[in-house]
């Protein structure tokens, strides 16, 4: 017999952080997708939007210098950078109940972001056991009365995670998480522990990291993207991969590509599609490594720095 053609699979992970981006973002990125016949999985912050509470990351490193980048306001808008101080919180669960419904009905993956977004990035990697279970209980609960059934997914706000959340996500037998930045999908050990919940790491850099760096602008954005995916074959180089596949994680967010960035991401669409990728939902990336006997790597996780985003985020750490 002769080699199977290579298959070629790019998962577009979409984070959904605000009011605003549930309300305006989500709704264009269904009409997007579905124009360019891709699938996605979307996940959802639940709680209240508290986006103003963010304002105290101006003394993080590099804050300052990612916000002259991209700015803030421009992408979210006044009463959002506002949410949590001078206005008071929208519950974005409560008031977008059906516009969340309408992506599951549209044959969209659906999963987990957060509870409260700016209480978990800012405050997770510190926190016991008892604080994290109490907010991934509290998004567990508002997604299943939304879409009265529960989470099979989850994927840590700003890729801030810890090892209690870790664990936590097996025992709420999730299917599979993408919590992480790595290369390729794994197994995660914490403490010394194998955790049967993979995780399904970002491969590429997201907008907000790129543009205002080394010349990328707003208009060759997609074209340095492009450049990465048709260079990189990230699981098909894995010692451990037992079929010839690429498989490609890209994070975006209703607050950007859904709303003043959607020519952006329409481009990376278009030229993905060029590049004879499979644009699927995480689920679908599951369920390929289920269904192929792939044998995952183990990987600790470690918190550490990524170009062009401040602070550190959750990395899957390579032997």
């Amino acid at each position: 017999m002769g080699q199977q053609p290579q298959q070629k699979l790019l998962g577009l992970k979409i984070d959904i952080d605000t009011y605003r981006g549930t309300k305006e973002g989500v709704p264009a990125l269904i009409a997007l997708l579905k124009k360019h016949r891709a699938f996605a999985t979307f996940y959802f912050s639940l709680g209240p939007d508290q986006t103003g509470r963010a304002l105290k990351r101006i003394f993080r490193p590099g804050f300052f210098k990612k916000v002259s980048r991209t700015s803030v306001l421009k992408h979210y808008g006044l009463k959002t950078v506002l949410y949590g101080t001078i206005l008071p919180s929208p519950y974005i669960s409560k008031k977008c109940s059906k516009v969340m419904n309408e992506v599951a009905q549209n044959n969209f993956e659906v999963g987990i972001h957060t509870y409260n977004h700016i209480k978990w990035q800012d405050y997770v990697t510190n926190k016991n056991y008892d604080w994290t279970k109490k907010e991934m209980d509290l998004a567990a609960g508002e997604f299943a009365l939304v879409f009265k059934e529960m989470s099979k997914t989850h994927a840590a706000a700003g890729w801030q995670i810890n090892d209690h959340a870790i664990k936590i996500e097996n025992s709420m037998k999730f299917d599979y998480c993408s919590d992480t930045r790595g290369k390729t999908p794994f197994l995660p050990i914490i403490e010394g522990k194998l955790i049967n919940c993979p995780q399904i790491p970002t491969t590429l850099p997201t907008l907000d990291e790129l543009i205002g760096v080394n010349g990328i602008d707003e208009k060759n954005v997609h074209d340095y993207i492009l450049s990465l995916t048709e260079a990189k074959d990230s699981f098909a180089s894995s010692p451990t991969a037992s079929t010839s596949s690429t498989i490609q994680v890209y994070t975006l967010h209703a607050e950007l590509e859904g709303m003043l960035f959607k020519e952006i991401f329409e481009k990376l669409l278009i030229g993905w599609k060029k590049q004879n990728y499979n644009l699927v939902s995480l689920k679908t990336i599951y369920n390929h490594l289920m269904t192929t006997n792939n044998k995952l790597p183990h990987n600790k996780i470690t918190m550490g720095e990524i170009s062009g985003r401040s602070g550190v985020v959750a990395l899957q750490q390579q032997d």
